[in-house]
């Protein structure tokens, strides 16, 4: 690696950071499950992983070989490998339910004891509650991850057949408008425009949409207005899903209501996610299949009865705030409800609540332990709010500079105050001279540099415990915190 980059020269950091993720990571956690799992012992691997972690990250900033492992893996936006694996663990388990029922993993997994299955005497569920619990695997952990999500695929349905397609059957009859008009009252009088021409035909019915999640519980309303009939409501309360879920299921309501009417030939969809309806059309193995192979099921059933029968898909913005689709919105955000009992959870709801109950351990972590480091610089961001570690987008810190080598690695120093300043020089080379050069202060500390010293005044701002002016201070003055600095 150091033939390709250091702090100096070569690739950025953010390309370093990039091609440890993609190369040396992934051949590095290649067949993981093998020995990763509960109750097994994986503190050699850990230990041996922890360190090349920690290898990569230091050389990614270019920061000194004695900075504190979790302070350069925040900064670079590296999970700990221990919570990362945890997290790849959980997802390699989730790829399970993937699976059609008639896979070997399955019968090894879920089979029933009436199946009269070749597989029945090596099935887990053939297993006494004692056997069980000595048992441990990555099979053992899969199979309690598959009994705790509902059903979400669905790949051999007939609907997603080649050549059976809704798409290639009826393309004509299907659209999507995405209302790119910047100006919201040009929306809005779109929106309205619609709602009249429908109102005077007895043909034409407008499914408004909406979802809203509290305390776990999805909120799903839709309402359907069609010429002379009273308004027809559905609402739906489901536990443990996500947004995408709970909007396909109201388009689901909606459509089933609508295709019995025997005299609609045109369905209009208002809703504000856009991306979800997408999905229904998607035949590629997803986590909505059994929602869209549902709503297909009925659009076959509604485009077969006449040639005429289309459908289109508007999309209306939360913050238009169209009346009609805002009646649905404030509606589906008046519900409270709390779950009583344990639910199962939908495929993406428990990848969701994975990946958050990890990231959330991570920033408590480094928030409330001292594993940053004592010296450790606290900057907020332009909200005034404590920059936390993430994984997401370059992390936080990286993003800031990781365009430039030598700016990252002068960042560094700053932050985990490994610096050759004075008061590094007293800690760790107590004959070497610790006093500021420019003026009469005894220690040349960090935080004389950026906001007491003389010498690096050509950026100027009170908030530099801000990332964003911590940076602009940096590149203003080119020599702070580099070694250039320390001999002069």
């Amino acid at each position: 690696m150091k033939i390709i980059g250091n702090s100096n020269w070569g690739i950025n950091p953010f390309q370093k950071c990039l091609l440890f993720r993609l190369c040396i990571l992934s051949i590095a956690l290649y067949g993981f499950q093998l020995w990763f799992y509960k109750y097994a012992l994986m503190s050699y691997h850990l230990k041996v992983l922890g360190k090349m972690q920690r290898r990569a990250a230091i050389w990614i900033l270019g920061a000194f070989k004695i900075s504190p492992s979790y302070s350069i893996e925040a900064i670079v936006g590296l999970v700990p490998i221990y919570l990362h694996l945890c997290k790849l663990g959980g997802r390699s388990q989730l790829c399970t339910n993937k699976l059609p029922p008639s896979h070997i993993i399955q019968f090894l997994i879920n089979s029933s004891p009436n199946s009269n299955s070749c597989f029945d005497a090596v099935s887990l569920n053939s297993l006494t509650n004692r056997q069980h619990e000595m048992v441990k695997g990555y099979l053992i952990d899969s199979a309690n991850r598959f009994n705790k999500c509902f059903p979400s695929f669905d790949p051999l349905n007939w609907e997603f057949s080649p050549g059976f397609w809704v798409i290639d059957n009826f393309s004509d009859r299907i659209s999507f408008v995405l209302n790119k008009e910047k100006n919201n009252k040009l929306c809005a009088q779109t929106l309205d425009k619609i709602v009249l021409e429908s109102s005077s035909s007895p043909f034409i019915a407008i499914i408004a949409s909406d979802t809203s999640i509290k305390n776990s519980v999805t909120t799903s309303i839709a309402h359907i207005h069609t010429h002379d009939k009273p308004t027809i409501k559905t609402i739906h309360h489901v536990v443990n899903i996500t947004s995408t879920e709970a909007e396909l299921f109201t388009i689901r309501c909606g459509i089933n209501q609508v295709s019995c009417l025997n005299y609609i030939s045109k369905i209009i969809i208002i809703t504000d996610s856009i991306h979800a309806a997408k999905r229904i059309l998607d035949p590629s193995i997803h986590s909505y299949q059994v929602q869209a192979a549902a709503i297909l099921k009925n659009l076959r059933y509604f485009f077969n009865r006449h040639k005429d029968n289309s459908i289109k898909f508007w999309k209306c913005p939360s913050h238009l705030k169209w009346w009609l689709h805002n009646e649905v919105d404030k509606e589906t955000k008046k519900f409270n409800l709390v779950p009583l009992f344990p639910c199962k959870n939908s495929w993406e709801f428990s990848k969701k609540c994975e990946s958050d109950n990890i990231l959330n351990f991570w920033k408590i972590t480094f928030q409330a332990s001292n594993l940053k480091g004592s010296q450790f610089l606290d900057l907020v961001n332009n909200d005034n709010n404590p920059i936390e570690p993430t994984y997401a987008k370059g992390g936080s810190w990286l993003k800031s500079f990781g365009h430039s080598n030598s700016l990252c690695a002068r960042a560094i120093r700053a932050i985990t105050s490994h610096a050759l300043i004075g008061k590094y020089r007293l800690r760790f080379f107590p004959r070497e001279e610790f006093k500021c050069s420019y003026g009469f202060y005894p220690i040349e500390s960090r935080h004389h540099i950026l906001h007491e010293c003389n010498r690096f005044n050509r950026y100027w701002n009170l908030r530099r415990d801000s990332l964003s002016h911590f940076v602009m201070f940096l590149v203003f003055n080119p020599s702070t915190f580099s070694f250039s600095n320390s001999l002069a």
